[in-house]
C-alpha cells in the first residue's frame, strides 16, 4: 500500500473502526448494530466499509487471544490500561497477527497516531509495545496445550465454559474444527426464490451486476455470493426478490417439514420470516401460513420481505403462542425456539461473550414449554418440526425427549426430504431416526438441530 495513498485506510475509517471497538468491548454496545448505525451514512467506497467490518469484526471475536499475546509485552496489564488505550492495542495486534491488507509500518503509524489523539502521554508506549511484537511474532506462547480447555479458550478466543461444553458433547479434535469455523466470517449465502426464477438464472444476474456468484453443492436452492462491489439490498434483483439471504443449514426446516399445497402451517417464533417464506414458496404460494412473534418490529420485517417475494400466503400475528386458541389446530407446524445460538457464533462477533449456562438453563425451561404448546396446536396425524440454531443436547434432545415420552408423539425420520444434504453416515442414520444435530462447519454450514415429530391419529 503506497504511503502517500493509503484510501482503503484513511483516518476517518480509523477512528470508525476504534469506536465501535470501544463502545462494544468497554460500553457493551451490539457489534452489529452499532457497526450499521456508524457505516449507514458514511459516504465510504465498499471497500472501506468491508475493512472496517473485518476489522471491528474480528477484534472483538478475537479479544481474548489479543489480549493473552498484549499481556506478554506490556507491565501493567491489559485490563488495567486505558480504555481507549487498550483498544487500539487490540485493534493493531489483530492486523499483525490476523490481517496481511495492512502493511506492518502502517499498523504502527496508525496506531501511535489514534494513540496521540485519544491517549497522547501513551505514544511512545504503544510504538514500543507493537514493535517488540512485530520482532517477537514468531515466538509467541500460549497455555500449555496439557491444559487443553484454558489452552483453546485461549487460541481461539472462545469463554472456557463453551470450549468445556463442545468436548464433553463432540470431542476434542471436532471442537478445535467448531472453534476454527466460529472465528471465519460468515458465508454469504441466498435461497433462489423459485417462484420467480431458477439458480442458474439468479447466478447470472448477480455476476452481471458484478458479483460473484456461485451454486452452491449443499442445497438445490442455494448460491453463495462473494466480493461485494455494493450492499446487497441495493441489488436490482434483490429487490425483485429473486432471493433471500439465508444459510443452506437453515433452508432445510421447510424441506423436513415438508409442507403442501393447501395446509395450514403455523410458525411459532417466525422472526422476520426467514423460514416462513421458504414454506410459502416450497406451496407454491398456494395454502396458509399464519406466523407468530412477540415482537411487532420482527413481523414489520416479515411483512417487508413477504412483499419483495411476491408471498401473499404468509399471515402474520404479533401474538403470545401461550395463548393461541389450542382448537385452532395447524396441519403442519414449525417451532424454530429461541436458543442460545451456539450453532451460529461465527455470525455475530460479540455472540460468545454474551451467553452463560445461567441463559441456557432459563432457556430450557422456556423451550420445554413452548414444545409442549406447539404439540397442542398440531392436529391428530399431524406434523411438528422443533428446530434450533445451537447444538447442545439440553436444547435439543433433552427438549424433545421430554415430549415423546407421552405416548401421543413420537419421532419420524426424514432423510428421504433431505437426500441431497451430504450427510455422513453417523448423520444419514441420525436423520433416519428423526433428529439431527448439524455441527457448524462440518458440511460447511452453520449448526442447526431438527427433530420431525408426528402426533398419532386419534
Amino acid at each position: 500500500m503506497n504511503k502517500k495513498k493509503q484510501s482503503e485506510f484513511s483516518k476517518s475509517v480509523r477512528n470508525i473502526a476504534l469506536e465501535v471497538v470501544y463502545e462494544v468491548l468497554e460500553k457493551d454496545a451490539y457489534t452489529n448494530i452499532y457497526l450499521d448505525k456508524v457505516l449507514k451514512d458514511k459516504n465510504f467506497p465498499q471497500s472501506d466499509k468491508s475493512l472496517v467490518t473485518e476489522l471491528v469484526n474480528g477484534t472483538v471475536r478475537m479479544h481474548k487471544h489479543l489480549d493473552w499475546v498484549l499481556n506478554l509485552f506490556l507491565k501493567a496489564k491489559i485490563n488495567k490500561q486505558n480504555p481507549w488505550f487498550r483498544n487500539i492495542l487490540r485493534i493493531s495486534v489483530y492486523q499483525i497477527i490476523f490481517m496481511d491488507k495492512i502493511p506492518d509500518y502502517a499498523v504502527v503509524d496508525n496506531a501511535v497516531k489514534l494513540t496521540k489523539k485519544k491517549t497522547p502521554g501513551l505514544t511512545s508506549v504503544c510504538n514500543a509495545v507493537l514493535r517488540n511484537i512485530l520482532r517477537n511474532r514468531g515466538k509467541l506462547t500460549y497455555p500449555l496445550e496439557k491444559d487443553e480447555i484454558k489452552f483453546l479458550s485461549t487460541f481461539y478466543s472462545h469463554p472456557e465454559w463453551i470450549v468445556e461444553l463442545f468436548i464433553d458433547e463432540f470431542g476434542f479434535e471436532n471442537t478445535i474444527d467448531i472453534l476454527k469455523y466460529n472465528n471465519k466470517p460468515g458465508t454469504i449465502v441466498a435461497r433462489n426464490n423459485c417462484l420467480k426464477t431458477t439458480r442458474e438464472k439468479l447466478v447470472q444476474e448477480l455476476n452481471n451486476e458484478n458479483f460473484s456468484a456461485q451454486i452452491s453443492d449443499v442445497h438445490p436452492s442455494a448460491i453463495k455470493i462473494s466480493k461485494l462491489k455494493k450492499p446487497l439490498n441495493q441489488s436490482i434483483i434483490f429487490n425483485k426478490g429473486w432471493f433471500y439471504v439465508q444459510n443452506e443449514a437453515s433452508m432445510l426446516a421447510g424441506l423436513i417439514l415438508s409442507p403442501k399445497k393447501e395446509d395450514i402451517i403455523y410458525d411459532l417464533c417466525c422472526g422476520v420470516g426467514g423460514k416462513s417464506t421458504h414454506i410459502a414458496e416450497l406451496m407454491g404460494n398456494i395454502g396458509l401460513i399464519y406466523a407468530y412473534d412477540i415482537y411487532e418490529h420482527k413481523l414489520k420485517l416479515l411483512r417487508k420481505n413477504c412483499k419483495r417475494l411476491d408471498i401473499s400466503i404468509v399471515k402474520e400475528y404479533c401474538q403470545d403462542i401461550f395463548k393461541i386458541d389450542e382448537a385452532n389446530k395447524a396441519d403442519k407446524i414449525l417451532l424454530d425456539a429461541p436458543c442460545s445460538g451456539l450453532g451460529v457464533l461465527n455470525r455475530r462477533a460479540d455472540s460468545r461473550w454474551r451467553k452463560s449456562i445461567e441463559e441456557i438453563k432459563e432457556l430450557n425451561k422456556l423451550q420445554k414449554n413452548l414444545l409442549n404448546k406447539a404439540s397442542k396446536l398440531v392436529k391428530p396425524g399431524g406434523v411438528l418440526v422443533y428446530s434450533t440454531c445451537t447444538i447442545n443436547k439440553s436444547e435439543n434432545e433433552c427438549i424433545v425427549e421430554d415430549l415423546i415420552r407421552n405416548n401421543e408423539y413420537y419421532l419420524e425420520g426424514f432423510e428421504e426430504n433431505i437426500s441431497f444434504f451430504p450427510l455422513d453416515k453417523t448423520d444419514r442414520k441420525a436423520s433416519e431416526k428423526g433428529m439431527l444435530t448439524i455441527i457448524p462447519g462440518k458440511y460447511q454450514t452453520d449448526g442447526m438441530f431438527y427433530a420431525r415429530i408426528r402426533r398419532r391419529s386419534v
